[in-house]
């Protein structure tokens, strides 16, 4: 497996975005455009990577901004900007689709996105029908709108009381608290992420993994999800694009199966043709991360494989 990475310029005009590809050693049959979660960076992916080239997929992606290597001078960690900010790192997804494009051209290409990396996905899904040949939707979920409204109402509280720029220990008690509590006794404040203590391990000692995001990241986010439920925006999406959902049936983040349910049936009520829904007993919110992460990329290669 060869690596190589690079820069590009993110859509907020002024981050340098950090990039990645991994290549087969042969020829390339298809490209799978990997969008990660929050706090942590798209480098954590190599060894996933390596599983598809061995197959003969190129795998692409980058850092999102405020993460891993995407994080300016002038760029706080966990921040993806200011008010509007969602819809930068919604561009630079498709930047990195069309430089795939580029490197690749008249190659099938498909989008992963895992966590806020799914949500970001979903947003653009919605922003730019039809520019991917299918996605999967990995660890993502839904709320009510009430929810996400009053989520979003107190981000935006806190963001002008601590800065938005900066973290709230009540936004992050809020959005995560409830997490590791439905897996007490805990070990780390990151039980939540994997049955594999392994890799909770490796995440709690990694530098560029955890934290406590910004308020002005979680206003932006809670807002793109709120985008991403609207039904005049689902509209939007080419309904031919093949979907998977995917998910730990005990990750928090997808209320145990039922949001990401609610998540599945609201894509199948927008006519998405082609929608799959696939729950993991006992797994939690790292899918190819858990002890059973082979077998779980296996599934996602058979997917992808049978929509080429």
């Amino acid at each position: 497996m060869l690596c190589n990475e690079f820069t590009f310029r993110s859509a907020d005009g002024k981050t340098d975005i950090h990039a990645v590809e991994w290549l087969p050693a042969g020829e390339v049959k298809a490209v799978l455009q990997i969008s990660h979660g929050v706090a942590e960076y798209i480098l954590r992916y190599a060894p996933f990577a390596r599983f598809m080239t061995d197959r003969g997929w190129a795998v692409v992606g980058h850092d999102h901004l405020g993460h891993g290597g995407s994080v300016g001078f002038d760029n706080t960690r966990l921040y993806l900007g200011g008010k509007g900010s969602w819809q930068y790192a919604v561009d630079d997804l498709y930047t990195r689709r069309q430089l795939a494009g580029e490197r690749f051209p008249g190659v099938p290409c498909f989008l992963m996105g895992h966590s806020m990396g799914s949500f970001l996905a979903r947003s653009y899904l919605i922003c730019y029908p039809g520019t991917v040949d299918g996605a999967i939707l990995m660890g993502t979920g839904q709320m009510s709108a009430a929810a996400l409204s009053a989520g979003r109402a107190v981000a935006i509280a806190e963001g002008h009381r601590v800065g938005e720029q900066n973290p709230s220990a009540l936004v992050d008690k809020l959005a995560f608290g409830s997490y590791n509590r439905a897996f007490s006794p805990n070990r780390t404040d990151y039980d939540w992420l994997s049955v594999n203590p392994e890799n909770v391990d490796r995440y709690v000692a990694d530098p560029l993994c955890g934290g406590t995001p910004s308020t002005g990241l979680f206003r932006e986010m809670l807002g793109g999800m709120r985008f991403n439920q609207k039904k005049k925006n689902l509209a939007r999406m080419n309904m031919s694009t093949p979907i998977l959902f995917i998910s730990g049936a005990c990750d928090p983040v997808g209320n145990r199966g039922k949001g990401v349910r609610k998540a599945y049936e609201s894509f199948r009520g927008a006519g998405v043709r082609s929608v799959e829904l696939k729950l993991w007993p006992e797994l939690r919110h790292e899918l190819l991360n858990e002890c059973c992460g082979g077998e779980v990329a296996e599934e996602l290669c058979t997917w992808l494989e049978a929509q080429i």
